[in-house]
């Protein structure tokens, strides 16, 4: 009964405004001091500390300081030029390059908002001034910022490795290919879409030459080199995903300042009191859920489940589906920092005794959590664009985001019924 009044408490709090990581908080102490009486006041803090302090973490805020950096500069939009110059033969370039720009800007930032922001703001006006549906522009935008939750630098990945003791570098190489897969499969609805009804998006009568293709590049070499740096010096071995969190931030600073100069002091302090704000309640959701967690441990919750779901007789392949669809329910209520530090600790159990590797778990997790920024009611995805993009309504972007929704849901299914696919790379390493 005390896990019921436990879990009561929880919805209760965040129904009523409290923030995630205070109704985290609270309500695991409530459990603890059920369970275990005035130790709770000594379990609860060995709980948050133990947590946060994991060498892992460091990367959390040093890749968020990179993002931010690099989201001063103009590197967004100049990632969207290059893309048009390059793709604009395709019927629908310019949705198509939307999705490129996201995706090449989620290997340098890990923020789908900051994507959004990025690319949104340029991206969407031009879509609208060329002719494109208002549907096609917000969708595509809107669904496409949510790569860089997968791409590696990924955040998601960061707090999934720092819960469930998974290998972020091996996480970093497991997201390379469904990344692509969804950016590929994103392209091709818009190429379909528009070819199937040319109303919304005309054609591009806009002709660029070699010379104007290769020049775009040359505002983005800089961001893509920092990229193959900080993934490489991962993947090569040469430096733990923190270590090269640290290049990546130092490098950002470099590119900020000398190459662009679109960093003024006052900038520069914004960048650091942000990133800081963030990464701070970050680390708050992650340390107070420790403690929700470990209460849900001690009274074996995550073991119940998984006895009472595999004495039910199901094939896995059911009870995982189920769990996906449950994840996409809590995703449309829950932020996606919050959903991986609550349910990892009590799915990752039942996950591991169908037999499923916790990296894949942890990917499709992530994949997962790209169709919940872009649904209502708490999908970050809809308020950024409607943010940096006022001429959208919030009600049609989210109508806008739903069929793109489709594709990404179709996407899931295939990495959670095909394992292989996401392991492959990273048994390759």
């Amino acid at each position: 009964m005390d896990p019921v009044i436990v879990l009561i408490m929880l919805i209760a709090l965040i129904a009523i405004g409290f923030p995630i990581f205070l109704a985290l908080g609270l309500s695991g102490l409530l459990g603890l001091y059920m369970a275990r009486g005035s130790l709770a006041f000594f379990f609860a803090p060995s709980s948050l500390f133990g947590q946060l302090n994991a060498f892992e973490l460091i990367a959390l805020p040093l890749f968020i300081l990179m993002g931010n950096f690099l989201g001063a500069t103009p590197v967004g939009s100049s990632l969207f030029t290059a893309a048009v110059r390059w793709l604009n033969w395709l019927r629908g370039s310019l949705a198509i390059s939307s999705v490129g720009a996201s995706a090449m800007f989620g290997a340098v930032s890990g923020v789908s908002l900051a994507g959004v922001a990025a690319v949104g703001s340029i991206a969407v006006p031009q879509m609208l001034q060329r002719g494109y549906s208002r549907s096609l522009a917000a969708g595509a935008v809107v669904s496409a910022g949510a790569l860089a939750m997968l791409i590696p630098p990924s955040v998601p990945f960061i707090i999934y490795g720092a819960v469930s003791s998974v290998s972020v570098a091996d996480l970093f190489i497991g997201g390379i290919v469904p990344g692509i897969v969804l950016a590929l499969a994103l392209s091709l609805f818009i190429y379909v879409r528009v070819r199937l009804n040319p109303d919304e998006a005309p054609a591009s009568t806009e002709r660029f030459t070699w010379k104007q293709r290769w020049a775009s590049l040359a505002n983005i070499w800089h961001a893509a080199l920092l990229v193959v740096a900080v993934l490489g010096s991962i993947y090569s071995g040469l430096a733990t995903p923190s270590e090269a969190a640290g290049i990546g931030a130092a490098g950002a600073l470099l590119i900020a300042t000398l190459v662009f100069r679109s960093l003024s002091w006052r900038k520069f302090l914004e960048i650091l009191a942000t990133t800081a704000r963030i990464s701070g309640a970050i680390l708050l959701i992650i340390g107070c859920a420790k403690i929700f967690g470990d209460y849900l441990n001690m009274v074996r919750v995550p073991q119940l489940l998984t006895e009472a779901l595999t004495a039910t007789g199901l094939p896995a392949w059911a009870i995982l589906l189920a769990v996906m669809l449950l994840l996409i329910l809590l995703g449309m209520i829950v932020d996606a920092v919050s959903l991986i530090v609550v349910t990892t600790p009590v799915l990752l159990p039942l996950i591991e005794a169908l037999g499923y590797d916790p990296l894949w778990f942890g990917i499709v997790m992530v994949l997962n959590l790209e169709i919940a920024v872009v649904t209502p009611p708490v999908g970050l995805n809809l308020y950024a664009l409607r943010g940096v993009c006022p001429e959208l309504s919030v009600e049609e972007i989210i109508k806008s985001a739903l069929p793109f929704v489709a594709v990404q849901f179709l996407v899931l299914m295939l990495f959670v019924f095909m394992p292989s696919l996401s392991l492959w790379l990273p048994g390759q390493m």
